[in-house]
């Protein structure tokens, strides 16, 4: 199980490099800072979504 855990904590690695990305070069002519932020929402939403995965994934092996 500590293998997915980690790969939780990956994607809050990847959303945090992707909200600096976007903080970079926010102000840039033809920057990419839309696609960095929902790239960093996705990374959240993935976070998110595998860890209710893997707390369900537990109770049901518990039983």
């Amino acid at each position: 199980m500590k293998f997915f855990k980690f790969f939780e904590y990956a994607y809050l690695a990847i959303m945090i490099f992707f909200i600096y990305q976007a903080y970079a070069e926010w102000g840039q002519e033809g920057g990419r800072s839309i696609l960095y932020l929902l790239f960093a929402g996705a990374a959240i939403f993935m976070f998110f979504f595998k860890r209710n995965f893997r707390k369900r994934f537990e109770a049901n092996n518990k039983d």
